[in-house]
């Protein structure tokens, strides 16, 4: 019998669908077997983690959880049988279980009848949840990676142009097998995109803070900027000053429907790191034709 999954994931009966997915996330974190290779243990309460998470991420399947129709690992639990269970089958089938019989039923041919009379078809496997960390331009432009599924399998994983942090993927087919013949389940697939070091997003538009020279941003000249699908040249306005916001249209995010997002990139006037003498012999001499940059302040 698996643990009950609101315990593995210590969140409470009463919990928000918001509060599951946070536990969730926060175990799956600390004990993934890709940054916990070797560790038995911390692979065994990944696993634990993602069917307690399949469990009660699923609304129905959490309201038969609770109801006590299925157990914590999806199966179905024996129901109290009672004299009408026995009187009347499924679809209005009379004794079409032979659960009540067993005592007396010493003919196999007729209990092998009976539990052919019972017997509702095919039953699909279980949908199963997994998480995949994937890098920011994978993210932003499309890609592949892998993810390691509990039976020590990877599988590969087309992550879409644009794909946003939490999305959700669907891999037919690689769930649980089904019974009686009936087809696998699917593997949903949670999308955690890592942060970017310096890019970061907003819907299908990217922001970069970019820094740029004294000269170059006094004399307004042309510079090279990083994006998602690589360095492209942006002639600055003359005088500009940090925290101005340029936009490079279409260099954002990928679109689902088709095209990209903008890039806004915000200046950043960044002085030598170590003491210039041609630039302090400047500014020495260099009124700076009144201007007071801390006018605005009433200083």
């Amino acid at each position: 019998m698996s643990a009950d999954p609101y315990e593995v994931l210590g969140v409470s009966r009463s919990a928000t669908s918001d509060e599951i997915r946070k536990a969730y996330r926060k175990l799956a974190k600390a004990h993934h077997p890709d940054l916990n290779p070797g560790d038995k243990a911390a692979e065994e309460r990944f696993k634990a983690a993602a069917s307690a998470y399949d469990i009660l991420n699923d609304p129905e399947k959490r309201r038969r959880f609770d109801a006590g129709e299925i157990d914590a690992s999806g199966a179905e639990r024996p129901q109290h049988q009672y004299y009408r269970s026995y009187a009347g089958g499924p679809q209005g089938e009379p004794y079409a279980s032979d659960a009540g019989y067993a005592d007396f039923l010493d003919d196999e041919a007729l209990a092998s009848i009976l539990r052919g009379a019972r017997r509702r078809g095919p039953l699909r496997g279980r949908d199963v949840g997994y998480r995949l960390r994937v890098d920011f331009l994978t993210a932003v432009n499309g890609g592949s990676a892998r993810v390691m599924l509990p039976d020590g399998r990877s599988i590969e994983v087309a992550v879409p142009p644009g794909t946003e942090d939490g999305r959700t993927l669907r891999l037919k087919g690689e769930g649980e097998p089904g019974r009686d013949g009936g087809e696998p389940g699917d593997a949903l697939v949670e999308i955690e995109v890592a942060p970017h070091k310096f890019f970061t997003r907003e819907g299908d538009d990217i922001h970069l803070t970019l820094p740029v020279s004294l000269a170059e941003a006094v004399l307004g000249r042309e510079v090279p900027v990083p994006t998602p699908t690589g360095a492209v040249s942006m002639k600055l306005p003359k005088g500009a000053n940090s925290g101005t916001k340029l936009r490079l249209r279409g260099k954002g995010a990928a679109r689902r429907e088709g095209g990209r997002g903008d890039e806004y990139v915000t200046l950043s006037i960044a002085l030598p790191d170590k003491p210039d003498a041609d630039l302090e012999a400047f500014v020495s001499g260099w009124a700076g034709g009144g201007y007071d940059p801390r006018g605005k302040l009433g200083l």
